[in-house]
């Protein structure tokens, strides 16, 4: 006789970069068991994969993709999940360095919304007829081993990866088409207004966004910012 198939309850999260509604089931034992191994590894990198892989196996939408999502969505759509999954309350601790105690916070992941800039132009012309088009930093970075194995120039490996499209009259070349190196070559020969603009945009980007303040033993008001999965809790 076959075991009886479990029913799950379905829950709608809003992509906020897309503005859409995608339908999610919870995150299963299995889902648990992935952020257990990835965790027990102490690499960061089979962290960000099992996020990634979570998040996907949790969609029940045909139409998500999501490899199509800003990086700040799929962190987003992550702690909405894990809100609905294990609970919506998480605890944070943060270490006070001017007296050195340590300040514990209860932060509901309900209240949480991405952090949106003002507008900033995502086309950053060269000439008249020639320039770049940027996008966000896409959710691809968190299977992007090379990107996350960086030392150094961050920055400018980030850049190359928000390329969307370079165009000069009627050519347009897309990044899907390039490697990051013909995408980075271009980019060096660029002058530094024109990269500036381009940093510009990437800094401003929409991020999840929570702050805490409190009094230390000092008397000093502080405030803490959470700006990502790692400022939000513990991976359990």
């Amino acid at each position: 006789m076959p075991l009886p198939k479990i029913e799950h309850p379905i829950h709608t999260i809003r992509v906020p970069s897309q503005n859409k509604k995608y339908k999610f089931r919870p995150f299963l034992v299995k889902e648990e068991k992935l952020l257990l191994m990835a965790k027990e590894s102490k690499n960061a990198y089979d962290i960000l994969i099992a996020i990634k892989q979570i998040v996907n196996n949790c969609s029940l939408d045909d139409k998500f993709n999501i490899d199509k999502l800003a990086l700040f969505d799929l962190e987003y759509v992550f702690l909405k999940l894990r809100a609905v999954s294990v609970d919506n309350l998480v605890n944070v601790t943060y270490r006070d360095k001017e007296d050195n105690k340590l300040y514990s916070f209860e932060v509901n992941l309900d209240e949480i919304e991405v952090k949106v800039p003002r507008k900033v132009d995502n086309v950053v012309k060269l000439s008249e007829d020639s320039g770049i088009t940027l996008r966000y930093p896409p959710a691809t970075l968190y299977d992007d081993e090379e990107f996350l194995k960086l030392e150094e120039d961050h920055l400018f490996e980030m850049i190359s990866r928000c390329v969307d499209e370079i165009y000069s009259g009627d050519e347009v070349y897309e990044s899907s088409n390039m490697t990051i190196n013909e995408i980075g070559d271009f980019l060096e020969t660029l002058d530094l207004k024109a990269f500036e603009k381009i940093k510009k945009f990437l800094l401003e980007t929409p991020t999840i966004k929570k702050e805490l303040e409190y009094t230390n033993e000092k008397g000093r008001k502080k405030k803490i910012v959470l700006r990502s999965l790692n400022d939000f809790f513990t991976w359990r």
